[in-house]
């Protein structure tokens, strides 16, 4: 009897890490709960939902719904307005009793002149706006700054990091001179520098600057990976049957370190996102007409003072959330595609 040998095709990288991640249950969760937040992000983008956050459809500083509405105020607390009835009485003349009665007139007749909500599911800013919208327009602008500007670091901190590992000589120092300058300025200081320079606020402002400061900390282990992987055989082999330099640096050593790229754009990802925060917490980051998880922490500073909590509850809850999630699935993503734990 003769023996059938039977040859399995052995999985790939990408194939062996889904396998591993699919096991550890934290990097599971962490990535559904990024999943949901990028769907959120997808159907604010087109408009799905909280497309009308702007709209002032509560009462100002409208509490959360299971707070339960402000009481309203003590009869007399207040003055009342003048009215048109005023003029009737004697010895009064209004001379602005014409004006409020057009002023009346319009505010009736306007479309937006409706009851206003004692109350919002996660409350109301000071000109009873939903904090709930605002945090869902927030995700997608903090978020979309992330990922953009951790994709432009990338792909600035990869080139170069390649180029400088794998030609080596007057190159890599060159590209290292360069890396040393940016890293002997102090961050804050670079990041105002770039700002006074472009000189306008804005999405595209801020992922321009964290994308063009970002990237040493990426050049640095490219290029220490490019360093390692030029003197293999497989690149050695490749010279040999006359590739080009650009093919043995993309297409041979590239996807062979592609790991390390991937998990350092998970990393930025979770980096821009807070450095993001700070910019427009300290009015460096979006315009005032975008809304964003900065400019939210922005406002609550004022509110804070009159005791309303909400707004600030409810930015720092969903980007603790999220930071959260990234940062533990970076964790999953990086034990599944480390080498060294195989």
């Amino acid at each position: 009897m003769s023996a059938v040998m039977t040859h399995e095709t052995s999985p790939g990288l990408w194939a062996l890490a889904w396998r591993r991640l699919r096991r550890d249950r934290v990097g599971m969760v962490s990535l559904v709960v990024v999943c949901a937040y990028l769907v959120v992000v997808a159907a604010a983008a087109l408009g799905w939902i909280a497309a009308d956050w702007p709209r002032e459809v509560g009462v100002n500083y409208a509490p959360p719904g299971f707070a339960g509405a402000d009481a309203p105020p003590p009869q007399g607390s207040l003055t009342p307005l003048p009215t048109a009835a005023a003029a009737d009485e004697p010895g009064i003349v209004d001379p602005l009793a014409d004006v409020l009665a057009e002023l009346r007139k319009g505010l009736a007749a306007a479309p937006d002149a409706q009851a206003r909500a004692a109350t919002l599911p996660l409350g109301g800013d000071k000109w009873g706006r939903d904090v709930l919208k605002k945090v869902v327009k927030g995700t997608e602008t903090s978020l979309v700054v992330g990922m953009v500007a951790a994709l432009l670091a990338v792909l600035i901190g990869t080139v170069l990091g390649a180029y400088a590992g794998y030609y080596g000589g007057r190159m890599d120092d060159f590209l290292n001179w360069i890396y040393s300058v940016f890293t002997s300025i102090p961050y804050l200081l670079l990041v105002l520098a770039i700002a006074a320079v472009l000189n306008q606020k804005g999405t595209l402002t801020v992922i321009l600057i964290l994308g063009l400061t970002g990237w040493t900390g990426i050049f640095r282990l490219v290029r220490a990976e490019y360093l390692k992987h030029r003197t293999r055989e497989y690149v050695l082999a490749a010279d040999a049957i006359g590739t080009s330099n650009a093919q043995r640096m993309f297409a041979h050593i590239f996807p062979n370190v592609s790991h390390v790229v991937l998990v350092q754009l998970s990393l930025h990802v979770v980096l821009f996102i807070k450095s993001e925060v700070i910019l427009s917490f300290l009015g460096f980051g979006v315009g005032v007409e975008t809304v964003s998880w900065g400019s939210m922490l922005n406002e609550s500073q004022s509110e804070l003072i009159l005791g309303k909590w909400w707004q600030l509850a409810a930015a720092t809850t969903a980007m603790a959330v999220l930071v959260t999630a990234f940062s533990l699935f970076t964790d999953a993503l990086r034990d599944v595609l480390d080498p060294r734990l195989k």
